[in-house]
């Protein structure tokens, strides 16, 4: 089965047109999808209550991939959110560990910097991650082309095998290196695509603020075309892969929810067992 959903549940417009209150958004949302990406979680320790409470608001086939904290991916210094960078991991795990036991745990997904290239240093970090995270399913996303040049591409996907970690499978721009092309493998008996849009303008910053290139980032509508394109892709992914995952991540101008149903329909898929709460948006 491919699972599609989005990341995050509070921005897509679509979906809640008729909600009366903002609280019931993940109920809403679980009605439609069966997953969700957690982005919560990259900017900040989620307490108990929370996790607790996307527990309980969703079905009992609802998973969650949860996005591992900025600094544990070197986007921040550690020392600003723990003493230690062992003290923040033990503080993600004790974070997840809730989900996990509820079954309600995807993977955990450790997404790279744009400038986290491939060298020995940064392998050695990847392997690091992979102890700290040893109990658990975890997907490396590479952001810097060195990783899949024609000099390094067959040993990175064999590194991710040998420490049984997924690769993330993406589209997005092909902008230089800091970007990465779409290699439809897996490494794991779990697969993972992540649709970021074509938006090459939009994909570096290019003088922009900080603000102004998050909205731009990822603006991009996949037509009819694309989305039946990736969908072959995927099916192939099907055939290796005990699960399948799939996020759209192109949500700056709203467009990952319809992207999402669209891909759904070309696919064929009709999900059972999602939250009750079914409104006729689509």
């Amino acid at each position: 089965m491919i699972n599609i959903g989005l990341t995050g549940w509070g921005d897509h417009d679509s979906l809640y047109e008729d909600l009366q209150r903002k609280s019931d958004k993940l109920i809403t949302y679980a009605s439609y999808f069966p997953i969700v990406e957690l982005d919560a979680s990259y900017y900040a320790i989620q307490p108990d209550r929370n996790i607790n409470k996307w527990i309980n608001e969703t079905p009992q086939r609802f998973e969650f991939i949860v996005k591992i904290h900025q600094a544990l991916t070197l986007h921040a210094d550690y020392r600003d959110y723990a003493e230690s960078r062992k003290a923040l991991f033990e503080q993600f795990i004790g974070m997840i560990q809730p989900l996990q036991e509820a079954q309600k745990l995807a993977m955990v997904l450790v997404q790279f910097p744009p400038w986290f290239d491939c060298t020995v240093q940064n392998i050695t970090y990847i392997r690091y991650v992979r102890e700290q995270l040893k109990d658990f399913p975890v997907c490396i996303e590479f952001r810097h082309q060195s990783w899949f040049n024609k000099e390094f591409k067959e040993e990175t996907l064999s590194f991710l095998t040998q420490q049984n970690l997924i690769h993330s499978v993406c589209d997005e721009p092909q902008v230089g290196q800091g970007s990465i092309p779409l290699i439809n493998r897996i490494t794991n008996n779990i697969a993972f695509v992540r649709y970021h849009g074509r938006n090459a303008h939009g994909w570096t910053k290019k003088d922009m603020t900080d603000e102004a290139w998050r909205d731009v980032r990822y603006l991009y509508d996949y037509n009819k075309q694309e989305l039946t394109d990736l969908a072959n892709k995927v099916k192939i992914l099907e055939q290796k892969a005990k699960k399948v995952y799939v996020v759209f991540n192109n949500n700056s101008g709203g467009h990952a929810a319809q992207n999402a149903k669209t891909y759904q329909q070309i696919l064929g898929i009709d999900y059972q067992g999602l939250a009750p709460q079914q409104l006729k948006l689509f």
